[in-house]
């Protein structure tokens, strides 16, 4: 085999590691951080912001896909969903994945210098959630409220960095923010609960069991009933709220496409809400215009 092979092999084994060609995770983190961006910035983000910011989602993704298939390498084998990933078949080093981690994770914080001391002390917290994530689901079965706070630290950072403080809305977002990823993400985990119940990975799809469509329902609610107070305390008219509405529709969608459970369902309505997190941004960004 020849030396360009090996190094297409390589390129081919990195971008399935960090989910390259996989964009899906990396919208549902950009989304509600350019919501974040975009009214802590009162519709006028920096050119800096908007680069760090969008970079960093990126980045951050891909760190935490290359976390989490480290943390999942010995039972990856048994899912089926997994089981062709390149730690499991060896395409990767388990040195190479560290190495690759610890990259991305000081590509990230290099980003993270350029802003205000306020939101790289925050960044942290960040850190920690995204290191930590992967290996909840040996301890808790609420590893989605783990991958829930991640995916929602990036909003926080957002109005640290534009308005020097974190108030009372940003919490408001995040909290919202944290309620659909649980959401989305107990779907996701519906696809692969067989073979997680088999090799005792914990899940909020284990933990629910026939009650999962039912308590995603109530979290898409609880998540449409936050952004409703923040579009209240911002004084946003009909636009956001037609993006809810929308949004609203979407989760529909979505529990009609689970209601038999079936992985392929489960899976397109997972995929599904990046075009919440759009429609959402959409009727943010329309306020501000």
């Amino acid at each position: 085999m020849t030396n360009t092979s090996v190094i297409q092999q390589k390129w081919q084994a990195v971008k399935q590691l960090t989910r390259i060609d996989k964009p899906i995770g990396t919208y549902l983190l950009l989304w509600p951080t350019m919501w974040a961006v975009w009214i802590a910035s009162d519709g006028w983000p920096t050119l800096h912001m908007l680069v760090v910011f969008t970079l960093g989602v990126y980045i951050m993704r891909c760190a935490g896909c290359v976390i989490n298939d480290f943390a999942d390498r010995k039972v990856d084998g048994h899912v089926k969903r997994t089981a062709q990933r390149p730690l499991v078949s060896g395409a990767i080093s388990e040195q190479e994945a560290i190495s690759l981690f610890g990259f991305l994770i000081g590509s990230a914080f290099a980003l993270v210098l350029t802003l205000s001391w306020y939101t790289i002390s925050l960044s942290f917290v960040a850190l920690l959630l995204a290191f930590s994530y992967p290996f909840m689901k040996r301890y808790t079965h609420f590893p989605q409220v783990v991958l829930g706070a991640a995916f929602s630290w990036g909003m926080i950072m957002a109005f640290s960095e534009a308005t020097g403080k974190v108030p009372m809305v940003a919490w408001l977002l995040f909290v919202a923010n944290l309620l659909w990823t649980v959401a989305y993400d107990t779907i996701y985990a519906m696809v692969d609960r067989d073979d997680d119940l088999k090799v005792g990975i914990k899940s909020t799809a284990v933990l629910f069991g026939q009650l999962d469509k039912k308590i995603i329902g109530m979290l898409q609610i609880a998540t449409l009933l936050l952004l409703i107070v923040v579009g209240e305390l911002l004084a946003f008219g009909w636009p956001y709220y037609l993006s809810l509405v929308i949004a609203a529709g979407f989760f529909c969608y979505q529990q009609m496409l689970i209601v038999n459970r079936q992985r392929e369902a489960c899976f397109k309505a997972f995929l599904n809400n990046h075009w919440v997190g759009l429609f959402v941004f959409i009727g943010i960004m329309i306020e501000h215009l």
